[in-house]
């Protein structure tokens, strides 16, 4: 099991901390308040009050024996970014950072951050992808112009097979998935078929899956 080290406990942080405690990672989690650090003290492996921007703290912690760090500071882009900072000098092989915007995005992808995440604007650009296309029931962006979409099943599709629907050569896309119920298979076969109430887990490009809803 990998060791996180999970700094800033506010909505995000500490979703993240409960997550990977409850897969069984050990989890060491940082805030400079001493409230969040006591209410996830019961859950995660060892939660402590310090200032992330504190390169003698974090020394003391060992953090640099850790395998990945996710800085979720996010009322202070400046600690943000200098935590992130530390964290790479002192050694962190992988360093996942929660950012305001694109520009600070910009800045951390400078210093060296591994993966950048924009929380607010991810489950923004879900939520109204949920809003505009009823049948589309999740969203993950992937990349820029490439993402997953959960899509239920609709008339067109109902009754088919996944290899009469030639969604790959029709659409450009792949299904990679099929929920019936509470069952996933996860590994689809070309003779398959759709039946109504399935979800279909598809993946490609934005244009091509934007095709598929209007299919």
């Amino acid at each position: 099991m990998k060791q996180f080290i999970v700094i800033g406990l506010g909505r995000f942080g500490s979703s993240v901390a409960t997550t990977l405690a409850e897969k069984g990672h050990d989890v060491l989690a940082i805030d400079l308040e001493e409230e969040p650090v006591q209410e996830i003290s019961n859950i995660v492996t060892h939660a402590v009050q310090a200032d992330a921007t504190d390169e003698d703290a974090l020394k003391t912690l060992g953090v640099n024996n850790f395998d990945v760090a996710v800085v979720s500071i996010g009322d202070n882009v400046h600690s943000n970014v200098l935590a992130a900072l530390i964290l790479k000098e002192l050694g962190v092989e992988y360093v996942v950072v929660k950012a305001q915007d694109n520009l600070h995005g910009k800045v951390l992808s400078k210093i060296g951050a591994d993966k950048i995440v924009y929380p607010e604007r991810d489950m923004g650009t879900r939520v109204a992808h949920n809003l505009v296309t009823s049948n589309v029931l999740d969203y993950i962006e992937l990349a820029p112009d490439y993402s997953i979409i959960e899509i239920l099943a609709t008339n067109n599709l109902v009754g088919k097979t996944l290899q009469e629907l030639e969604l790959r050569s029709k659409f450009g896309v792949n299904v990679i998935a099929i929920k019936k119920g509470k069952e996933i298979n996860v590994t689809p076969e070309a003779d398959d078929k759709v039946e109504s109430r399935d979800i279909l887990v598809v993946m490609g490009e934005e244009e091509r899956l934007d095709k598929l809803r209007e299919y």
